[in-house]
């Protein structure tokens, strides 16, 4: 049964890209907006989880404003995969420099422009992600990490739809601690998303001001590499128009008690992601549960289930 399930899905995501690939760049997004209605509509607990997410971040204070707001990020994620699949056959008729503001410190730019300087990207589900990275790529060759779709048919397909200039992907069972620093002694930006809920793996840091299990293997590639530490997101400005945005670069230097050394660079990069989405909170994906804690950590969750 599942085999015969994931079929259908994949005829189904098949029909869904031809009908993007045919549509023009507006009607499709008409088209994002409808599917994330959809999803809004069919998925109840993420719909709850999103909403409860933006409560207990503060983002507002008011239930109908949060459910608002909430909605807005389900059609913007209906929209990051539609941009995506449309943006390698975009970016071939229209320059990205027209297409992208880039604002970037000039220590960063000198970074990125340097063939030798391994970075690593401390990014969020924030914006269009898959974007950012085709945008880094024009820059310097870029090394994601990636999780593997349940369904395997289309997730070869996704793939294979993805833009290759210069973007790699690593599956997340592949990313080796070898691997991962070999990417940065090469001269690449290593691109890691940092608002995965780490679960009983992850060390608790304050995010939005409330206790989240966060991944510490950014800062321990940082703390063993030496490599740059930037913070960056790319967000839409208009239908195919968006702004790359970095922070840093952040170096921090070992003091000896490891523990403190990275909890001190996670508290920094969540700090540049959380002021990332208060700028742009309809651009955030709220609907994963960010603050559910590992076992036997009681208390300051802010989703349900």
């Amino acid at each position: 049964m599942k085999r015969i399930r994931h079929l259908v899905e994949y005829a189904l995501v098949r029909v869904l890209l031809l009908v993007v690939d045919l549509l023009p760049v507006r009607a499709c997004i008409f088209l994002a907006h409808a599917i994330g209605d959809v999803i809004w509509l069919v998925l109840p607990g993420r719909r709850r989880i999103a909403v409860d997410n933006i409560l207990a971040a503060g983002i507002t204070t008011e239930p109908k404003a949060a459910r608002r707001l909430a909605r807005a990020v389900f059609r913007q994620f209906a929209r990051v995969v539609v941009e995506s699949l449309k943006s390698d056959a975009w970016f071939r008729k229209h320059p990205m420099q027209e297409c992208v503001a880039w604002h970037v410190p000039p220590e960063v730019d000198a970074l990125l422009a340097d063939p030798q300087a391994g970075v690593i990207l401390a990014s969020g589900h924030l914006g269009n992600w898959e974007i950012a990275a085709q945008v880094l790529s024009h820059k310097k060759p870029v090394v994601g990490i990636t999780r593997r779709m349940n369904n395997p048919y289309v997730d070869r397909l996704m793939l294979s739809r993805k833009p290759r200039h210069r973007f790699e992907l690593t599956p997340k069972r592949d990313a080796n601690l070898g691997r991962l620093m070999g990417a940065l002694r090469d001269g690449k930006v290593l691109a890691i998303m940092i608002d995965q809920n780490a679960k009983e793996r992850g060390m608790l840091v304050d995010f939005f001001g409330r206790p989240a299990s966060s991944h510490t293997a950014i800062a321990l590639l940082h703390l063993l590499t030496k490599a740059p530490l930037v913070f960056g997101y790319c967000t839409e400005t208009a239908p195919m128009r968006f702004e790359f945005r970095a922070t840093g670069p952040f170096r921090f230097r070992p003091t000896g008690d490891k523990e403190r050394d990275v909890r001190a660079i996670l508290d920094c990069l969540n700090r540049e992601l959380e002021a990332a989405v208060r700028a742009c909170p309809d651009e955030y994906m709220w609907g994963h549960r960010r603050w559910r804690l590992p076992e036997g950590h009681g208390g300051g969750t802010a989703t349900r289930g």
